[in-house]
């Protein structure tokens, strides 16, 4: 019997090398990109969206055009000419940052015609697991376990899919609450979902989730520099899944809201009063900011309905 033609796609290089390590046969294509940031167009890969991804990813993160093109457009292009796959393996994490990379992937496959049949490995606890692990720091044989229990996508799972990639990348994303509560075969797509909703700014403080996070930390824990403060961030950052740079970034713009000395970092009076909700502080934060097609601060999350409200 003939061998199945499989296609993997990885969300990063740890991954790919792990795969490789593995000697899975089929081939593989690595996700470079950070698509819970900035913003997004729906046709992905299009003249569009590369123009609005590089101009986001060099102004914020010093990525320069040649560097994109040689580690996530090549990929792309490469990605748009193989055809005829028995089976394509998605291996992607549970947190926002790897789920809306895999929404693009969907829907890059989609808009390229390739219909082929999808599966999805993705980081969740197995039988006789304790704890969750990310992909990438799992031994060879718990990987090939999850390799061997992967998640067959049914069409309804990839017209959703599609879907929340649509409204992300549109101007409504009020729809996207009603999406939470769909079942389908994305064990961790509703936290996701939920986990983006909750980065707009709050009705109440005009912080987000995660800046909220942050200034909890502090309050909390003996925190003495900002490199400290950073690993506690990424530690417990929940489903987001943010990378240091990005985490690096929240850090920064919250610098009014606390202050440095030499045996701890304390909040100031500003951020005891976000911390409290005492105070609203929308108007101090606000900037040009994107999550796919909208602005950040164009939208209120309300924390009571934990609905969406358009400004």
């Amino acid at each position: 019997m003939q061998d199945k033609k499989l296609l993997h796609i990885t969300n990063g290089d740890d991954l790919t090398q792990k795969i490789t390590e593995m000697k899975l046969p089929g081939d593989l294509i690595t996700w470079r990109e950070m698509l819970c940031e900035g913003p997004a167009s729906q046709d992905v890969g299009d003249a569009e969206f590369l123009k609005l991804r590089r101009k986001f990813l060099k102004e914020n993160y010093g990525i320069a055009k040649h560097d994109y093109h040689e580690k996530f457009v090549s990929e792309l292009e490469k990605l748009a000419i193989i055809n005829n796959y028995d089976e394509i393996v998605l291996w992607f994490e549970f947190d926002l940052f790897s789920h809306m990379n895999m929404l693009a992937v969907i829907a890059f496959l989609l808009q390229n015609k390739k219909n082929d049949p999808v599966s999805l490995v993705c980081s969740r606890k197995l039988e006789g697991e304790e704890e969750m692990i990310p992909l990438s720091e799992l031994s060879e044989e718990r990987l090939e376990k999850h390799y061997e229990q992967r998640i067959p996508l049914t069409d309804d799972d990839v017209s959703t899919a599609e879907l929340i990639w649509e409204l992300y990348c549109g101007k409504n994303p009020k729809r996207l609450p009603a999406e939470i509560k769909k079942s389908t075969n994305f064990e961790y797509l509703a936290s996701s979902i939920r986990a983006h909703i909750e980065r707009f700014p709050s009705a109440k403080t005009g912080l987000n989730t995660l800046e909220i996070n942050v200034l909890k930390l502090i309050n909390r824990h003996e925190i003495t520099t900002l490199h400290q403060l950073l690993g506690y961030a990424l530690k417990y950052q929940g489903y987001y899944g943010y990378v240091d740079v990005q985490m690096q970034r929240v850090i920064d713009k919250l610098r009014d809201f606390y202050t440095v000395s030499d045996d701890r970092i304390r909040l100031n009076q500003d951020g005891e009063k976000a911390l409290s909700g005492s105070k609203n502080f929308y108007q101090r934060l606000k900037d040009n900011e994107f999550y796919g097609g909208v602005r950040k601060y164009d939208f209120l999350y309300d924390p009571d309905s934990h609905d969406l409200l358009k400004l």
